[in-house]
Parts: structure tokens; C-alpha cells; sequence
């Protein structure tokens, strides 16, 4: 879920709002009933909040659905979730699961000079 807020928002804004969305939600199960309005009050910071809510909401269910409650270690089944396209598929296998499949660019890349 913190992926999908970070999209077109600062990794240090989302840092800010997940503790609060974590702590109130921290299970698909219990995401995904989140009134809507509740979802949309804790990450209106990140922008774009109102959509992001609806992914958030919508990508819960799918994983409860499709996946047990667990997040899928597959680009494939990724892609299938709510508000997740390649970049984001990418980042959470890399990160959360130590598997590359692709390489994933943008301004959280940080340029080391030797």
C-alpha cells in the first residue's frame, strides 16, 4: 500500500502517513472495509488521495480474494492489483522479496559520484 502512495508523492510524506494507516488498518481484511472517507483523511497529504483511496480499498480485496490476504510474489499476479503497474510491481518484489525482475527509475534514484 505504501507504493501505491508513492506515487507522484515523496517517499518522507508517505513515511508520515503510513504509521497512522497502518496502525488503524493493519490487515487487508480490515483495509478493506475502511470507510472510504477514512482511508481518503489519513493520506490526503500523498495527493492524489481520493484515487489512491479507492486503489488502496480495491487492492485489499483483491489480495484477500485472489492471494489469501498475501501479497503475490509474481509481476503477473502484481499487475492484477488495483493502482500497481510495472514500476510499482517491480519495486515491491525487489524490496519486499529480494526478487529482481526489473529495474525500477525515477526520482527515488539517487546518483552516487565516484
Amino acid at each position: 500500500m505504501a507504493t501505491i502512495l508513492s506515487a507522484q508523492c515523496t517517499d518522507v510524506m508517505v513515511n508520515r502517513v503510513t504509521p497512522e494507516l497502518f496502525e488503524r488498518y493493519p490487515v487487508p481484511e480490515k483495509m478493506a472495509e475502511a470507510p472510504l472517507r477514512n482511508l481518503e483523511r489519513i493520506i490526503r497529504p500523498c495527493g492524489y488521495y481520493r484515487q489512491k483511496a479507492r486503489y488502496i480499498k480495491e487492492s485489499c480485496r483483491k489480495l484477500i480474494e485472489s492471494f489469501g490476504g498475501k501479497v503475490p510474489k509474481t509481476i503477473e499476479e502484481l499487475l492484477q492489483l488495483p493502482g500497481v503497474a510495472r514500476k510499482t510491481a517491480n519495486v515491491v518484489l525487489s524490496v519486499a522479496f529480494g526478487i529482481n525482475e526489473g529495474i525500477a527509475v525515477d526520482t527515488h534514484v539517487v546518483q552516487n559520484s565516484a
